[in-house]
């Protein structure tokens, strides 16, 4: 998906369509797994890893595949729309099985340990999957015109997902729950009345949203203080860099600290970096921000997902990690136009200081997610 949501849309412009319609091509990534999420969560529950991650992995091909074959636009956004569903289904159904393989392994200590490092997958991902199509974009066309290095990155995307379907085929399945008869069919908004996974889905908003205008308001800051481009981007990286970094060493702590400890710090110091980073003068102070953010924001997803599974019934995992998923994924669809808007009116500092004040103020919730109910 990574690879496919950098190359599609150059596509898209080498071909002359109009930002907007760029814009609405990368909604679609988003778009089918808010639309999915909670379908798939529940498919998990009934059926654990291996069929979901099958179907991600069909959908996945077949879209990618396509717009190997036909490069056009309208194919470009099927890809969107099956690669998008495909890894929010994947990912439900990996993170439900991985979390309760953990839980009965050796409790919270090893689903903090094992979400750390799952957290890693996708920081690699986010790298490898554009690199690797850039590569064949720029040096499998050699005609200038030539669409055969869009091709050549699309196919490359339609044969990784098969090394996933590879990889599950000797995973032992956990056994599934049966739930007694007459139990009645639950609801999502059942999920939602508990006090402590509303807690939960507000603090990952909060957060989610910190991401967010991160990625969206730093291009503007930079401009704004005469940065290069290639210095935002160099910025932006070392910000997906410093959260892939941290991943790395949060298995090793993740034993000694609770979730709702590194959550807490975590909003805290986004808060204060939130608050000075308007302030920063040029790309060198900009970059030591965000490497720290990138260090803040990027401990926090596997906290998240160990908190999850521990106040969430056994038997109602994939629901909870598909609601969450809707949730984000609506959240980075929205949250840019809300921010563009502020931005456009107020500043786009404004932007930055309400969102730190938000996740400031938001941090008490966070330190509350200590008393974990048992599920």
């Amino acid at each position: 998906m990574a690879g496919t949501r950098m190359a599609a849309p150059l596509l898209a412009l080498k071909e002359g369509y109009s930002p907007a319609a760029v814009g609405v091509l990368l909604a679609l990534f988003s778009i089918m797994q808010v639309a999915l999420a909670l379908p798939a969560g529940r498919f998990a529950d009934r059926h654990g890893l291996r069929r979901p991650v099958q179907f991600s992995v069909l959908a996945a091909c077949c879209g990618t595949a396509l717009a190997a074959a036909f490069p056009v636009f309208p194919m470009l956004c099927l890809a969107a729309l099956m690669t998008g569903g495909a890894t929010g289904a994947a990912n439900i159904s990996l993170q439900r099985h991985v979390g309760r393989a953990a839980s009965q392994a050796g409790g919270s200590a090893q689903i903090r340990k094992v979400f750390s490092w799952l957290a890693i997958g996708p920081a690699v991902s986010n790298f490898m999957g554009p690199f690797s199509a850039g590569l064949l974009i720029d040096y499998a066309g050699p005609v200038a015109n030539s669409t055969t290095g869009f091709r050549a990155a699309f196919l490359l995307m339609a044969l990784l997902p098969l090394a996933s379907w590879l990889l599950i085929q000797r995973t032992t399945e956990m056994p599934p729950i049966v739930l007694p008869d007459g139990t009645a069919k639950p609801k999502v908004w059942d999920l939602l009345r508990e006090p402590m996974f509303a807690r939960l889905m507000l603090v990952n908003w909060f957060l989610s949203s910190c991401w967010d205008v991160h990625t969206f308001v730093v291009p503007v800051l930079g401009f704004e203080r005469g940065v290069s481009a290639s210095s935002i981007g160099s910025i932006l990286g070392a910000f997906a860099l410093a959260a892939a970094t941290i991943r790395l060493v949060l298995p090793f702590v993740a034993s000694h600290i609770k979730e709702y400890k590194i959550i807490t710090a975590a909003m805290l110091v986004t808060c204060m970096l939130f608050g000075v980073y308007p302030f920063m003068p040029g790309a060198l102070a900009m970059g030591i921000c965000s490497v720290l953010l990138g260090l803040t924001l990027g401990s926090v997803q596997p906290m998240i997902m160990s908190t999850l599974h521990q106040i969430t019934p056994e038997a109602r995992h994939g629901e909870a990690l598909g609601l969450r998923l809707m949730a984000i994924n609506a959240s980075s669809v929205l949250m840019p136009v809300l921010f563009g808007t502020a931005g456009a009116v107020a500043g786009v500092a404004v932007v930055f200081w309400a969102v730190g004040a938000a996740v400031g103020l938001g941090a008490r919730a966070a330190w509350q997610l200590k008393t974990s109910p048992p599920s």
